[in-house]
């Protein structure tokens, strides 16, 4: 079967990395057309550096303008306080133990950040 759907787990609060490997595959994947649907999981730190960093924000909306699906792993964003404002950014917050483990279960495309 052909995989075209791409899930990126961003676990890395640097910003050179998120700008530099982060956005930049995520955004011209779509762009390009390298894959048909590309999530961006935030789990951990990363859910910090986007709920106080403006040009991650920035980063954020330009992904979710690609069409890049982002989501946010809910016990981490609430153990760190962030929920709300990663909602605000319109980033989906769920948990994603279960989600997770389905993804690696099917052998499905997951690029590890």
């Amino acid at each position: 079967m052909d995989k075209t759907h791409l899930y990126v787990l961003w676990t890395n609060d640097n910003p050179i990395t998120a700008e530099k490997m982060v956005f930049m595959y995520t955004i011209n994947s779509l762009i390009h057309g390298w894959w048909e649907k590309v999530t961006l999981i935030i789990w951990g730190a990363p859910a910090k550096l986007v709920s106080e960093d403006l040009a991650i924000q920035k980063k954020i909306r330009e992904a979710l303008d690609a069409g890049v699906h982002i989501t946010a792993c809910k016990a981490c964003a609430d153990q760190l306080g962030v929920t709300e404002a990663l909602e605000k950014l319109e980033i989906e917050v769920k948990y994603w133990g279960q989600p997770l483990t389905e993804v690696l279960k099917n052998n499905e495309p997951l690029l590890t950040v």
